[in-house]
C-alpha cells in the first residue's frame, strides 16, 4: 500500500529562475505540489511570511522547509520530509 505523500507547496516568484528550476525538477519527477506566487498573492505572501520565508523558492513539505534550489540536496531533503522519489 502507497504511504500518504505530504503536501509540498512551493513559494516563488515569476522573475525567479531558481524557482523555475525548482518547478521544473519537480515536474521531471512527477511530484505533485502546489505553486504560491508570493508577488502576486496576498495570501501566498502571508503565508510565506508565517513561515519565515526569507526569499524564494521556499518548499514547503508538510512543515519542513527547504530554502533555495540545490539539485544535489533535494533528493535527500525531501526523503527526509517523507516524499518518495
Amino acid at each position: 500500500m502507497k504511504t500518504k505523500q505530504p503536501r509540498i507547496t512551493l513559494y516563488s516568484t515569476a522573475g525567479c529562475a531558481h524557482c523555475r528550476q525548482l518547478k521544473q525538477w519537480l515536474q521531471q519527477r512527477r511530484i505533485r505540489f502546489v505553486e504560491m506566487d508570493v508577488q502576486r498573492n496576498a495570501r501566498a505572501f502571508k503565508d510565506f511570511q508565517h513561515h519565515d520565508g526569507r526569499g524564494v523558492p521556499l518548499l514547503l513539505v508538510g512543515e519542513r522547509k527547504i530554502q533555495g534550489f540545490n539539485p544535489k540536496q533535494l533528493p535527500a531533503q525531501l526523503r527526509k520530509a517523507g516524499v518518495s522519489l
